[in-house]
């Protein structure tokens, strides 16, 4: 919600999409001219793959970890080849990168995960550079 009003506020447009379990459980901003409401996480997820230029992940938990994850895979495949940053506030995810180029010097990924991400610990630095960064594929 406080990215949303910051974007907002800033003149940018916001895509919100919100499964109904949500909605009902009234976390849905309202604020938002286009505010798409789907049945399932997975349409969820999909629906903002497809409307997004870019990918950022913010600090939070097992459902944030869940998109991010999902959006790595889908790049590993192909599916996409939009920029894919990670907001890396007080060095939260530290040790996920660390695990991804664990994974990758292990042989399990098909991507440099510093080539591929990229981590700023300053907001406006990773738009700047995602802004930049030309399709990966």
């Amino acid at each position: 919600g406080d990215v949303a009003d910051g974007a907002l506020a800033a003149g940018g447009h916001v895509v919100g999409v919100i499964t109904r379990q949500l909605v009902d459980m009234e976390t849905a901003h309202h604020g938002l001219a286009d505010l798409r409401i789907v049945e399932t996480m997975h349409e969820r997820k999909a629906q903002m793959a497809a409307v997004a230029q870019s990918f950022v992940a913010l600090p939070g938990g097992v459902g944030t970890l869940d998109e991010l994850f999902e959006i790595l895979a889908w790049f590993q495949l192909g599916l996409h080849a939009k920029p894919i940053g990670i907001l890396d506030t007080d060095g939260f995810f530290g040790p996920i990168m660390a695990f991804l180029e664990n994974a990758d010097a292990e042989g399990f990924l098909r991507f440099r995960p510093r080539e591929a991400i990229v981590m700023e610990r300053d907001p406006v630095a990773l738009i700047e550079r995602l802004m930049k960064k030309p399709s990966q594929i």
